[in-house]
């Protein structure tokens, strides 16, 4: 076994990341330079490679915001006794 800490890095062109992610290149690109997902330069001429994981994480991201989001929707429309349990509401003199 290798010690390389690279040695289980998958790398992925920006157009297969694109096509994972139903998005174009330039903004697969537009992720990585904002830290969104981890590229790298590689090769002669250098060209962009992302790193596989980060991808997952990416699409984890964003399925728990879109968790967030929708919780936080629906708490907007709960009514009082639906957070509260069921039960008698007295209105005050």
């Amino acid at each position: 076994m290798s010690d390389d800490p690279t040695s289980n890095v998958r790398l992925l062109a920006p157009a297969q990341v694109g096509e994972v992610l139903g998005v174009s290149v330039d903004e697969v690109m537009a992720l990585v330079l904002e830290g969104r997902l981890r590229g790298l330069r590689v090769g002669a001429p250098a060209r962009w490679r992302v790193e596989a994981a980060s991808v997952g994480e990416y699409l984890d991201e964003q399925a728990e915001e879109a968790r967030r989001m929708a919780l936080w929707r629906q708490s907007q429309t709960a009514s009082f006794p639906e957070l509260w349990g069921s039960g008698f509401v007295r209105k005050q003199d």
